[in-house]
């Protein structure tokens, strides 16, 4: 097994609980491991062998731009829709982060992370 990961994805979405966050948006950074069998990739160095990471990259986008109240729902729409876009991958590790979250404090980031 060999993990592919995309590191420091940068959106500007519109996901929170409160309508405020809805309205104003807010910045967010993903992260995401794929665990794949990467063998016959390492072989052949052919693309089709493997896991396009720029169609990875394409359907954290799409679901970034898609509202949702909770960091929880957002995740796993994310890996449900890696896991059928890309059957070869086995397991899916994403981190949502959203940064300065308005809960009254100052911190850098919220994160939620999900792995199926």
């Amino acid at each position: 097994m060999a993990l592919i990961e995309i590191e420091g994805m940068e959106f500007y979405s519109f996901h929170g609980h409160f309508r405020e966050e809805q309205v104003v948006g807010n910045r967010f950074l993903v992260d995401v491991q794929l665990e794949v069998d990467s063998a016959v990739a390492q072989q052949t160095d052919e693309l089709a062998d493997t896991v396009n990471y720029v169609q990875v990259y394409q359907i954290i986008k799409e679901q970034m731009a898609i509202k949702s109240k909770l960091l929880e729902h957002l995740a796993e729409r994310i890996v449900t829709a890696i896991h059928a876009a890309q059957p070869q991958v086995r397991r899916v590790r994403i981190k949502v982060s959203k940064m300065n979250p308005p809960v009254g404090g100052k911190m850098s980031c919220v994160s939620f992370t999900l792995e199926r």
